[in-house]
């Protein structure tokens, strides 16, 4: 049979695409059937998916909108049953707790693919709960209802708020099931043998994402070496693995496959009822930096180069606003622990130092003294001793931190005075950590990255170990941070602020 000039191309892109040797007979990717229907001990009705997400996940969702509907209703009824006969509240509550879980369904609030992981599903009750009050302002105007402004005012805030701890309870209890290694999306990846081993060994250190990696496959089984992950097929056998395993997702380590080929493997895991999931070639971005366009055909994926104004005026706002009102609900503590801290060892109640900000700019950071007043002099006897690596100097005993100020970094105590700092404009909030100015010296090119944002109270580094950080990891976190920061970031970080603060883990 002679070919045409298009079909040797598209041939050709094929074969290039899928390289290498298959077990399986090769199946068109682009046919009405590219795998061959057969029961296997994992696939049948006995098999192995009683504790997937497959299974469980639909009964968790269901879960969660009745607990929406329940909490929207009973905070409608709550606040109407004084302003209204009893039916009427009834029906008005049920009324809207429809609206309110259907907008929460609208804005993929209840998608199985995206609850227990993400921002999806709190973004998903943040809109729909503007959503309602949005509808009862426009009722209330249009229709002239009575409706309650406690209803608008207190009650959506309410909702939004208590819909939001539940979930936050419910996405712990899916973690937890994830850590036991249930409720898991059964992943196969595909790619070069280095590609495929290293994506598998991410997913799986990070389980509470979900992604369990039943096996990879490779684009070429004889330079295949045993791996801890099981080598299940060639490349081109990854549709028929699916169906035969009962995979979920199918993850394509970056460049594996050309753009041909991608369309075509999803028409296929579309029939097999899989998930494709691409590995871009960017490393450590995501969130608000990346768009896709669609532009003459092609997927452009756009990467923000800088952070729009808007958002940057937005973290300015949220750093001033948080930290006027938590400087002065934290005033009392700070003048007492002060005080303890002068009347416990010589020396003056505050510690400052000058650090280095954005952009290279110096600025003297505050702090409550937690050491003896010779600790500067006493740090060179002590470096053969540093539990630190590459520019920070950490010991986990330290002998110049006072008993005080060890109770003090126990909590973040010592922090708080950076508040100020915060309210002046030398730090934010949320950001890397402040360096010194001789850390700084000993910067990579790399780690310069740094000081392109706002040094932070918080930071990834305190919600992921604190201290029990290595350097490395450090300066990953924080070159994470300001490559892919937000304001929705930076509340997630707040909130577990707290929480590791309050555990006290990795501080000393």
């Amino acid at each position: 049979m002679t070919l045409t000039a298009d079909e040797h191309a598209w041939r050709t892109t094929d074969e290039r695409d899928r390289r290498g040797t298959a077990r399986e007979p090769r199946r068109s990717w682009a046919s009405a059937q590219p795998f061959e229907r057969r029961v296997t001990p994992v696939n049948s009705d006995g098999g192995l998916l009683a504790e997937s997400w497959r299974a469980v996940g639909a009964h968790y969702v269901r879960f969660m909108c009745a607990l929406d509907a329940i909490v929207a209703a009973g905070v409608a009824y709550a606040l109407l049953a004084r302003s209204a006969d009893g039916p009427r509240a009834v029906l008005a509550s049920l009324l809207g707790a429809l609206l309110f879980v259907a907008l929460v369904g609208a804005f993929r609030g209840y998608d199985r693919d995206r609850v227990g992981d993400g921002p999806t599903e709190f973004q998903a009750v943040l809109r729909a709960g503007a959503g309602v009050a949005a509808t009862l302002v426009a009722l209330s105007w249009l229709l002239d209802l009575p409706v309650p402004r406690e209803t608008v005012l207190l009650g959506v805030p309410l909702t939004v708020g208590v819909v939001a701890v539940v979930r936050h309870a419910g996405r712990r209890r899916v973690h937890r099931w994830r850590f036991a290694g249930q409720a898991m999306m059964r992943t196969v990846v595909i790619g070069d043998v280095a590609t495929a081993r290293r994506v598998a060994a991410d997913l799986h250190a990070a389980p509470h994402h979900g992604y369990e990696v039943i096996g990879v496959c490779v684009s070429d089984l004889d330079s295949a070496p045993a791996a801890d992950v099981p080598v299940l097929g060639a490349t081109a056998d990854v549709v028929q693995v699916v169906v035969d395993h009962a995979a979920d997702v199918v993850v394509v380590g970056a460049g594996h496959l050309r753009g041909e080929a991608l369309r075509r493997l999803s028409w296929a895991l579309g029939r097999a009822g899989a998930h494709l999931v691409v590995v871009p070639d960017l490393v450590e971005v995501a969130g608000p930096r990346l768009a896709v366009r669609a532009t003459a055909g092609l997927s452009l994926l756009e990467v923000e180069v800088g952070a729009p104004r808007r958002r940057t005026v937005a973290k300015t706002v949220l750093d001033v606003t948080l930290a006027l009102l938590a400087g002065l609900v934290a005033l009392p503590v700070v003048l007492v622990a002060a005080a303890v801290v002068r009347l416990t060892s010589p020396g003056p109640a505050f510690f400052h130092q000058t650090r280095v900000g954005i952009d290279g700019r110096h600025f003297t950071m505050w702090k409550l003294r937690t050491m003896y007043v010779d600790a500067d002099a006493r740090l060179g006897e002590l470096r053969s001793r540093n539990e630190g690596a590459g520019v920070l100097f950490k010991m986990r005993h330290d002998p110049r931190v006072t008993p005080v100020g060890r109770w003090l970094r126990r909590y973040s105590l010592d922090e708080l005075p950076q508040l100020w700092n915060v309210v002046c404009g030398d730090m934010s909030m949320v950001g890397p950590r402040p360096p010194l100015e001789h850390e700084v010296q000993a910067y990579q090119d790399q780690v310069h990255r740094r000081l392109h944002v706002k040094p932070g109270l918080t930071g990834l580094w305190q919600v992921s170990g604190r201290s029990d950080l290595d350097w490395d990891e450090s300066v990953r976190l924080d070159l994470r941070y300001v490559d892919n920061w937000s304001v929705a970031m930076d509340l997630m970080i707040l909130w577990k602020t707290a929480r590791a603060v309050l555990r006290s883990s990795g501080a000393y």
